[in-house]
């Protein structure tokens, strides 16, 4: 774990990226951006063949990003600027560097081009009630089980109304929907460790891959077959 004075962003050129922090974890596949803010405890994990790209923002410029852990959609003008930034010009001696009049420019154009993105929802919240943790820690161990709220909620010590409430206050969702981002995410690991779509359809707990396609389509903006190709 480690904090940073600056937030910083980091961007998925390949792969998938966890960023960890104590409001949750953020998923981050290919041409997704995550946004910590400064302050934040963190730590990254890597998930298969993964490009990782950081950049950091001064507070003038994190100040126009939210106070709060996003992932955004990378435009391509942004993914452009992101790959410049932390290309050879910013990291070989022998290639000509950006002055820093360049360099805050092209910082400037990132961060107008984020906060016009789509935030995506790939940050699955860290839940405060020790219910509902231990709820989340047995769908994260097996995104497979198909156990009812009320099933899970016997296994807690706690009823369906109860469990509803939390996490409609805690994390602003509905069962389904929440179990639903955690399968997900769990898949574009799957996916990016070179798991086929079937295979990862059901190890997240989809009777067919057609359901799973829907899904996933609908959150990450792309079918599993092309996120696999890296298109």
């Amino acid at each position: 774990m480690q904090t940073h004075a600056r937030g910083h962003l980091v961007y998925a050129a390949g792969g998938v990226l966890a960023v960890h922090t104590e409001r949750g974890t953020s998923i981050v596949p290919a041409n997704r951006v995550a946004w910590t803010p400064g302050g934040f405890e963190h730590h990254h994990r890597a998930h298969g063949d993964t490009d990782m790209r950081i950049v950091f923002l001064a507070p003038s410029a994190a100040r126009l990003l939210p106070d709060r852990p996003a992932v955004f959609l990378a435009s391509g003008l942004a993914r452009e600027v992101l790959l410049a930034l932390t290309g050879p010009r910013a990291h070989d001696d022998a290639a000509p560097g950006y002055s820093r009049s360049a360099r805050a420019r092209l910082l400037r154009v990132l961060v107008e081009e984020l906060r016009e993105a789509r935030e995506q929802p790939l940050q699955l919240p860290e839940p405060r009630d020790d219910r509902l943790r231990a709820v989340a820690r047995m769908l994260s161990d097996n995104p497979a089980d198909n156990a009812t709220l009320a099933e899970l909620g016997r296994a807690v010590g706690a009823g369906t109304r109860t469990l509803s409430r939390l996490l409609r206050t805690e994390l602003g969702m509905t069962f389904y929907e929440w179990r639903t981002q955690l399968r997900v995410c769990h898949a574009l690991v799957l996916l990016a460790d070179g798991h086929d779509t079937t295979r990862t359809a059901h190890a997240c707990g989809w009777a067919n891959p057609s359901s799973f396609i829907a899904a996933f389509t609908d959150l990450v903006g792309t079918t599993p077959g092309r996120y696999r190709a890296g298109s």
